[in-house]
């Protein structure tokens, strides 16, 4: 592919999606107590509300977000199965505050400790999954901080897999959002997991102590923190229609409040704001003229989803914009990038994605090329 011509042609591009209703105004977010938290909208991961949510803080049992992420990728990697028996070491066994009450020596299957360690929020399963994992406790708390590294949590460092404290153990609620929408984007099959009320073994029955899945149907998750120095957290999920918010809130005076709050920050994210995917790779926005090629024109398409977040009633304000070089000059290849579209919102840009080309299309023949130069030499 080859562009000939540095012009810049700038189409208006039609927005296909169900038009809103009339625009509604936006109250500022919940006044709530905590040391921080944030609330992003898992598709776009545009932030909605935010306090303090770079402030580095103890993360309590939210460490196990991590931790199984990285069981979690072991198991898409192949590493380990869900029918792996692990052997329960002593350090596993001795492991202090919430349990499941694994016996040393027993052997239990990776899947039950999972649940052990999601839903009970045992740290003795946390330990003894990340000594089957990693082979030690700080093999497999590196592998932690490199996935951290890798998704951008610049505020976070881990320690240990179960949370309990350590001075340089710490996370931000920016982070813990950036890990919760990974989560769930990279690993649906295993996510149900965090819905689950209660869960049993060794004749033992514990809850899971997100409260908000006793109290709305739309909360799939995520998970709950404590310790005496951090107060109460919690990271939660919700999933009403096309959209899921995450909520992250930390250093709550009480469980009463980090579930009151955390259901009044989702509440008004859901209220006030709305999801709407614009455009889906694969689908043609648009034509492109394609010069000395075997065909005249290209479909354009972008190259990834475009999916924004606005306040409800703003889509009839949406504007959409095209741009991509006037000439170009075959042969082009199916996901050459041949523009962008831009999206944006009273002025303010919501989106920017390349378009590419839809299809091959090879060069045309010596008379037809010469053809079409004499043409270009016309309309220029």
């Amino acid at each position: 592919m080859k562009f000939t011509a540095p012009a810049i042609i700038a189409l208006t591009v039609l927005l296909i999606a169900p038009l809103a209703s009339a625009s509604t105004p936006v109250p500022k977010p919940p006044s709530i107590a905590t040391d921080a938290h944030i609330l992003m909208d898992a598709s776009t991961g545009r932030i909605l509300a935010e306090k303090d949510a770079d402030e580095r803080l103890g993360p309590a049992s939210l460490t196990k977000i991590m931790a199984a992420y990285v069981v979690y990728n072991a198991l898409e990697n192949g590493q380990i199965e869900l029918e792996d028996e692990v052997v329960v070491s002593e350090a596993a066994w001795r492991t202090g505050g919430s349990r499941m009450f694994i016996e040393v020596g027993s052997r239990v299957l990776v899947d039950n400790l999972l649940d052990g360690m999601v839903i009970q929020s045992g740290n003795d399963a946390s330990l003894a999954l990340a000594e089957h994992v990693g082979g030690s406790q700080d093999a497999f708390v590196e592998l932690m901080n490199t996935y951290a590294e890798r998704l951008g949590m610049e505020n976070s460092r881990f320690a240990n897999p179960h949370g309990l404290p350590h001075p340089d153990q710490y996370t931000s609620a920016r982070d813990m959002a950036r890990l919760a929408s990974a989560l769930i984007e990279e690993f649906p099959q295993h996510y149900r997991r965090y819905s689950q009320r209660e869960f049993s073994y060794n004749d033992i029955t514990q809850y899971n102590r997100n409260q908000l899945l006793w109290s709305d149907d739309t909360v799939d998750g995520i998970k709950t923190g404590y310790t005496a120095d951090t107060g109460y957290a919690l990271v939660s999920s919700a999933e009403r229609g096309d959209m899921r918010l995450i909520s992250v809130v930390m250093g709550s005076p009480s469980v009463q409040r980090r579930t009151t709050d955390s259901r009044s920050m989702l509440n008004w994210g859901f209220r006030f704001f709305e999801t709407h995917r614009l455009y889906t790779v694969g689908d043609a926005i648009q034509t492109a003229r394609i010069w000395e090629g075997v065909t005249d024109t290209v479909e354009l398409g972008p190259e990834q989803d475009v999916i924004i977040t606005l306040p409800r009633g703003e889509y009839d304000n949406l504007e959409a914009e095209l741009s991509f070089t006037d000439t170009v000059v075959a042969p082009v290849r199916a996901g050459d990038v041949l523009g962008e579209v831009v999206v944006s919102l009273n002025g303010e840009t919501l989106a920017t994605t390349p378009v590419v080309a839809l299809a091959d299309v090879e060069q045309a023949g010596f008379f037809s090329r010469m053809a079409d130069r004499v043409w270009q030499w016309f309309e220029d």
